[in-house]
């Protein structure tokens, strides 16, 4: 089925996925290309409407990323936002300079033209976030502001004739409160799309797709139990049954019972049709991490040492022809196929692929979907929630929840702390509300009393946070009585722990990881 297109092109912008999938919640496909996207390719592409990013630059400057004027003569409806409002005033004849102060941060925008089709239904004051150096001053010919705010005389502007619109804050972000309504607005109502982009068709056109493409071949997929490779998994076993073969390998780093968890609802034992394989490596898998502290060595053994174990299975396998991959869209942007970089993204993962293993194709029956629209596409499925909703895992596993040296003991602490924190978590109603959370295991030990007895244990740090992009974070405001009811519990129940921690750092300076 031929889709609706918006096309994102992105200057840099920090957002520039958020923005994408905004629009996507409006059951519209878009997709995110670099600003430097050949004219003629977009007219190929047919778009129903264009919306350009923020970002870091300033537009007026020679060397900024810019557009050719063409763009907006094409009668496709644009959207700028940020730095792609400035660009569109300053390539169409307006005035854009240095602010006396930078405007950044939750800003109350006042509405001046009521009847925008950008502002329909949205109040006459609204919060709105804000982040700029430079302002319009000037709009360009045709155009009419249609908001400003104290500081700011042009918040938005736009030349309906000829369907253009600029919005100086981004209404992407959640802090912009009313934010989704103008994108709804343009995408919806500017660009006349109906809205055809849904989980329920792109799961009944993926499973006939794949039929299509595999035939009677023999299909190979790296299950880890995720979310992304449980969806490929399923849709490839509608698809086509016992012509897929799943190897699951175990390295021992995974949350407690989580193995067992997968081979549940994957094993012989499960509802779906497929060959499922698991491998047992923890002890391997320990034996290659002794001694090491370094967390980017942790991480390069794990993910090498996965791939010589899938690759050992595979031969056993034998021949396959078809090889299975969950990558989702933003392991695709940030590749290099969408956004500002424009390099083509070639035919292996982000983590590389088995070098022995003779396949004739990649399938990625998820690569255009972004994490949220694949969880959609799981309960299509009926796969169980508890998997579809699973807290993002890292590839190296508790490798990296773990600092300094990873033992089997060190290994046993930290599951039974992460069990403990995320039973608590949910018994508080808080699993869906969190972004991520979980326990990590410091490499500090500390002097503790416990039943009138010197203990010399080591520390807890327990991480809760919220995000939008995964790309900023903020703390999680959880209840002292849950915090507290974890502290008591976990220094109670697992082995080896007398201290436990709240980190409360935010992405940026910290990590979401600790390594």
């Amino acid at each position: 089925m031929k889709k609706e297109l918006i096309i994102v092109l992105d200057f840099g912008g920090q957002y520039n996925q958020l923005v994408a999938r905004r629009v996507r919640e409006c059951n519209v496909y878009c997709e995110i290309y670099s600003y430097k996207t050949d004219i003629n390719k977009i007219k190929a592409m047919n778009p129903k409407g264009i919306i350009l990013t923020g970002g870091p630059n300033s537009c007026y400057e020679p060397d900024s990323p810019t557009y050719s004027k063409e763009l907006f003569e094409l009668g496709i409806p644009v959207l700028g936002l940020c730095y792609g409002a400035q660009l569109m005033m300053h390539v169409l004849g307006g005035k854009v300079e240095k602010a006396d102060a930078r405007e950044y941060g939750k800003t109350e925008v006042l509405i001046d033209q009521k009847d925008s089709p950008i502002f329909a239904g949205v109040h006459e004051k609204t919060i709105c976030w804000m982040s700029h150096f430079d302002y319009i001053s000037q709009v360009a010919p045709g155009f009419t502001i249609t908001s400003h705010t104290e500081n700011c005389p042009c918040a938005s502007a736009e030349n309906a004739e000829n369907h253009l619109y600029a919005i100086q804050f981004h209404p992407e972000v959640l802090h912009t409160q009313e934010g989704t309504t103008m994108l709804y607005n343009f995408v919806r109502n500017v660009c006349a799309c109906n809205g055809d982009w849904r989980m329920d068709s792109f799961v009944d056109e993926q499973i006939q797709a794949i039929r299509e493409k595999v035939g009677d071949g023999k299909v190979l997929c790296a299950l880890s139990g995720g979310v992304d490779s449980s969806v490929a998994a399923v849709l490839l076993s509608k698809a086509i049954g016992n012509q897929l073969t799943c190897v699951f390998v175990d390295h021992g780093l995974l949350r407690k019972n989580e193995g067992d968890e997968v081979e549940a609802v994957f094993g012989p034992d499960g509802p779906y049709e497929l060959n499922f394989i698991r491998v047992n490596a923890q002890e391997r898998y320990y034996g290659k991490l002794k001694g090491v502290t370094e967390p980017e060595a942790k991480r390069k053994i794990i993910g090498e040492e996965f791939i010589r174990v899938f690759e050992e299975e595979a031969k056993k396998i034998g021949k396959v022809d078809f090889l299975v991959q969950g990558t989702i869209y933003p392991d695709v942007v940030e590749s290099g196929l969408g956004g500002e970089s424009a390099v083509i993204k070639s035919h292996h993962n982000v983590g590389g692929l088995p070098d022995h293993v003779d396949f004739k194709e990649i399938i990625e029956p998820l690569r255009d979907l972004f994490k949220d629209e694949v969880r959609k596409a799981g309960l299509e499925l009926g796969i169980p929630d508890y998997l579809v909703f699973r807290q993002p895992f890292p590839g190296p596993g508790l490798g990296i929840r773990i600092i300094g040296e990873v033992t089997a003991e060190k290994v046993r602490i930290v599951q039974d702390a992460d069990a403990i924190y995320r039973e608590e978590i949910a018994n508080a109603g808080l699993d869906r509300s969190i972004g991520q959370y979980f326990a990590a295991l410091t490499n500090m030990r500390s002097v503790g009393v416990m039943g009138d007895e010197r203990t010399y244990d080591y520390a807890i740090a327990l991480r809760a946070v919220n995000t939008i992009d995964f790309m900023t974070a903020e703390a999680a405001e959880i209840p002292y009585e849950v915090l507290n009811k974890v502290m008591s519990r976990i220094i109670n129940e697992v082995r080896g722990v007398n201290r436990v921690m709240y980190d409360l750092t935010s992405k940026p300076p910290g990590t979401i990881e600790f390594e």
